[in-house]
C-alpha cells in the first residue's frame, strides 16, 4: 500500500509539472510552486502572458482561464480556486484576486471593467461577479453582445454566502459579510453584515 501512495504521488508530480510546462511555453506567468488538479481550460484572444499565477496557488479542480483584447488576469499568493469556475478578462480590464483568497466552487467573474478582489476573502459557491452588462436598449439585439463596463472593488477579509450575483459600479468595503442569494447593487460599509434582493444593510459586526 506504502508504494502504491508513492507511485501515485510520483505520477500526480509529473502530471503538475507537464501542466506547468504547458502553461510557461503558451507564454503564460505561472510560479513553479503552483499546484494543479487538472489543466486549466484557455481560450486566449489576448496576451498569455496578461495571465499571471502567483506563488501556492491550488487550482482544486477545472478552472476556466480566458481573456480578449488586453484583458489580465492576476491570481496573487496561496489563493485557492475549486472547481467550475470561470474567470473572463476582456478590454483594459483587470480580474485580480488578493492573497490567501479562497473562491469555492461554480465561481464566475466576466470582466471588461476591473474586478478588484482584496486579500483574505472567502467567496461561496456559485458567486457571480459581473463588470459588465448587456445593453438593452430597444435598439440593441442582446445577441450583438454590446456591454456597458463598470468597475468593482472588494476589499480584505470578506466573506460571501452561495449563489451571490454583485453589479458591476459596486465597492464591497473591508470585513464585509453579504448573506446567501444576495444581488449587490450598492457599495457595502467597513465591517457590515448585508443581505436581500437586492442587498441592504442589516447591523454591522460586533
Amino acid at each position: 500500500m506504502l508504494i502504491l501512495e508513492k507511485i501515485i504521488k510520483i505520477l500526480l508530480v509529473i502530471k503538475n509539472t507537464m501542466i506547468l510546462n504547458i502553461l510557461l511555453l503558451k507564454g503564460i506567468k505561472v510560479h513553479k510552486t503552483t499546484k494543479f488538479r487538472y489543466m486549466p481550460f484557455l481560450k486566449l484572444n489576448g496576451k498569455a502572458e496578461n495571465i499571471v499565477i502567483g506563488k501556492n496557488v491550488i487550482f482544486h479542480g477545472t478552472v476556466d482561464l480566458r481573456n480578449r483584447e488586453n484583458g489580465k488576469i492576476i491570481i496573487e499568493d496561496s489563493v485557492s480556486i475549486e472547481d467550475g469556475c470561470r474567470f473572463v478578462a476582456a478590454k483594459d480590464g483587470i480580474i485580480k484576486i488578493g492573497k490567501n483568497t479562497i473562491i469555492t466552487n461554480g465561481a464566475i467573474m466576466n470582466g471588461g471593467g476591473n474586478i478588484i478582489i482584496g486579500s483574505d476573502c472567502i467567496f461561496g459557491p456559485y458567486n457571480i461577479i459581473n463588470a459588465n452588462d448587456h445593453k438593452i436598449g430597444i435598439n440593441n439585439f442582446i445577441r450583438d453582445k454590446e456591454f456597458d463596463y463598470g468597475d468593482i472593488k472588494i476589499g480584505n477579509n470578506v466573506w460571501t454566502g452561495a449563489f451571490i450575483s454583485i453589479k458591476k459600479n459596486v465597492t464591497i468595503m473591508d470585513n464585509s459579510i453579504i448573506g446567501a442569494h444576495s444581488f449587490v447593487s450598492k457599495d457595502t460599509k467597513k465591517n457590515s453584515i448585508n443581505y436581500g434582493v437586492p442587498c441592504k444593510f442589516i447591523k454591522f459586526r460586533e
